[in-house]
């Protein structure tokens, strides 16, 4: 008798898991493995094509434009390896800590300084000449046309992996089941609204990438173990490292890649661990670089709301929940995942405090997640005997969901949309095979299913929209979120921005006046929030309401008195000020404005020279050539520095020094007596 091949005698042929019915013939059009991939690809594209004219949102600062590594093309690509993802944004040590434990992400920005390399055009000034960064090198602006189309391509090829490696799990359930459930899983997949995060800002591509990694290493290791040759193994560790580099979360198909042999394979315990070996390895050189990059230090849990959703305020102080509000609170954000995931109505993109309340074990919604949640571990566990395809999914789920859950280690908010993407993985497949075994035929399964993801892509198309710059995302989204201190913060901010570039007053009175109740709103809620404050007084000063401006900065400094930015701010509009009351002849108003002014930047040529004025108009003589001495010290080569300062010594009857002064400013422009008199 002929032997069998060796790999088939581990394969398992014989599942408990064997939907009831019968498996019926399958269509012509479901044999076209080719055809699955045309709709697919079609299908991803048409969902996300109103993206592609859409400008940057979000996060795209951090990691693209506003990036001095990125900004600088392939130049860039050894200062993304060498740093924290936060630093090219920050520029400054220590900044780019924001939550704990840093972040070593640096292989989508490496995709997006090549890309900008490519696509990417220079970076002007004014005169038209190339803008040239500190370190030298010519800065390029990314076209986010570019940014979205390759998000879509990238997307298109996770919904591909998701039918491949479905198609993979399930070929020994008969050809019928692996097709119909791996086709309907990838469809509803890509269907999903709550992917719109991932997919339509181009910084979400770090999700997209994790899971191309993760499901690439996973579809290569069972590849290797079924054909054993040696050399997929090599190609799954790669896409396993890709997918590390691109975000953390990957790590997590370290577990999930046993279950699949255990679920799927008759593979002995010490084969699964053989062949995830690669894979290991792939995790401990992307940690020995993580760790010689951002060390060990996490730099502790910040004691910031905005990057620690576990703070509450009693009695204007600030406290860290207790152990039972923690719990209640992250129950509560696992339980809304699942209902986003079967109803994805309301979507936003913004969970920070406080649009997720401070729950308790009272609160009736926690309790139904702790029991959905229970219930779904129960099943698992219960699963693994029976090596049910649908608690498989439910691993997949928890697995790639643990990382992200606030649970294992905090994530700087409560929940996040875009953390579904992995997990929803593993939801799809459950739910398709679920649906399968229980609906009469397959022709009603793949009507339900084809029902399914023509609402969730219009849902999907409808969302896209709200995702076609800053201003329109915000704006929507704080009628979805308005308890996020964040949110209202970043509304406020698009407010004011609009404010200041607009050229017609009424608008512009109308941006700034919009503005600013978001901004009170977000310090209501956060009382400590210094960029709400920052942002509140720029909207002031836009509108000339300095007194309302200075206090707004005030406060921000009070939080935060070495704030740099608060400084600047606060000491130009307090010139504004002393300059307006000078105007309004009121020289005691003006003069206690301007020396606050000096105070904040005694360096600052506009405020020393009003100084001197006031002081002058004040009667002041003596104090104004103390004044225009230093103006002349600030800016030696201003001609009206020196000519002010021999006005003021002719105010106190030092002929020399004035006419030596106003022969310096005649010396350094001759027609400076001229441009005066006029």
């Amino acid at each position: 008798m002929a032997k069998s091949p060796k790999h088939i005698s581990t394969v398992q042929t014989v599942s408990r898991d064997i939907p009831q019915k019968d498996a019926p013939a399958l269509p012509e059009w479901l044999k076209n493995t080719r055809l699955h991939y045309i709709i697919l690809a079609v299908f991803g594209f048409a969902l996300y094509a109103n993206t592609l004219f859409h400008d940057f949102t979000q996060d795209d600062a951090i990691v693209i434009y506003d990036n001095m590594y990125t900004s600088q093309g392939i130049n860039g690509i050894p200062g993304l390896l060498k740093n924290d993802t936060f630093f090219g944004f920050f520029k400054e040590e220590g900044k780019q800590k924001l939550v704990e434990g840093g972040r070593y992400r640096p292989f989508t920005p490496i995709m997006f300084a090549i890309e900008n390399q490519i696509f990417g055009t220079l970076k002007r000034d004014t005169a038209g000449n190339p803008v040239i960064d500190e370190r030298g090198n010519t800065v390029l602006v990314y076209p986010p046309f570019i940014g979205h189309l390759l998000n879509i391509i990238w997307y298109i090829l996770s919904g591909l992996l998701v039918y491949l490696v479905i198609r993979q799990l399930l070929r020994d359930k008969g050809n019928t089941v692996s097709v119909l459930v791996a086709f309907g899983s990838a469809m509803l997949f890509m269907a999903h609204p709550i992917h719109t995060e991932a997919v339509a800002n181009i910084k979400g591509r770090d999700e997209i990438m994790a899971l191309v990694g993760s499901l690439g290493a996973l579809f290569f290791t069972l590849k290797a173990f079924d054909s054993r040759d040696f050399k997929w193994t090599l190609v799954a560790a790669l896409l396993f490292f890709i997918g590390l580099m691109s975000k953390e979360n990957a790590i997590t198909f370290l577990g999930i890649v046993p279950l699949a042999f255990w679920f799927f394979t008759r593979a002995k315990v010490t084969e699964a661990i053989k062949y995830t070996i690669p894979l290991a390895v792939s995790t401990v050189v992307f940690l020995i670089i993580r760790t010689s990059v951002i060390g060990l230090d996490s730099g502790g849990t910040p004691w910031e709301l905005m990057n620690n959703p576990f703070i509450k305020i009693v009695n204007g102080a600030y406290l860290p929940y207790t152990g039972a509000e923690k719990l209640a609170t992250i129950l509560y954000t696992l339980g809304k995942y699942v209902q986003l995931l079967f109803a994805p109505i309301t979507l936003t993109h913004d969970y920070y405090p406080y649009h997720v309340q401070t729950m308790t074990f009272g609160d009736g919604a926690v309790l139904l997640s702790l029991a959905l949640y229970a219930a779904m571990a129960y099943f698992a566990i219960k699963g693994i005997k029976s090596k049910s395809v649908p608690a498989f999914g439910m691993w997949f789920f928890l697995l790639s969901l643990s990382i992200v859950s606030n649970i294992v280690f905090p994530i700087g908010t409560n929940m996040s949309e875009r953390f579904m993407f992995m997990p929803s993985v593993g939801f799809c497949l459950a739910v398709c095979y679920f649906l399968y075994n229980k609906l009469p035929t397959a022709g009603s399964y793949l009507a339900l299913i084809m029902v399914a993801c023509g609402l969730f892509g219009f849902k999907t198309i409808d969302r896209n929209t709200v995702w076609k710059d800053n201003f329109t995302l915000f704006t929507t989204d704080i009628n979805t979120s308005p308890g996020s201190a964040k949110l209202q913060n970043s509304v406020g901010g698009e407010y004011t921005t609009k404010g200041a570039a607009e050229k017609d007053e009424k608008k512009k009175m109308e941006y700034l006046r919009n503005a600013i109740p978001h901004l009170k709103e977000a310090v209501r809620i956060h009382p400590k929030y210094r960029n709400a404050y920052l942002l509140m007084g720029n909207a002031y000063n836009y509108m000339k309401d300095y007194d309302n401006s200075i206090q707004a900065y005030r406060e921000c400094l009070k939080i935060d008195p070495t704030y740099s930015e608060g400084k600047i701010n606060i000491a130009l509009t307090l010139r504004e000020a002393g300059k307006a009351a000078g105007e309004q002849q009121n020289l005691q108003k003006a003069t206690a404005y301007l020396e606050e002014a000096y105070k904040y930047n005694p360096k600052d040529f506009e405020t020393v020279r009003l100084l001197g004025v006031a002081s002058a108009f004040s009667g002041n003589k003596e104090k104004a050539v103390q004044w225009f001495q230093r103006s002349v010290e600030i800016e030696p080569r201003n001609a009206h520095s020196w000519w002010d300062l021999g006005t003021a010594y002719a105010g106190v009857n030092n002929a020399a020094e004035s006419k030596r002064c106003r022969e310096k400013a005649l010396e350094l422009d001759p027609n400076i007596g001229n441009s005066l008199s006029k």
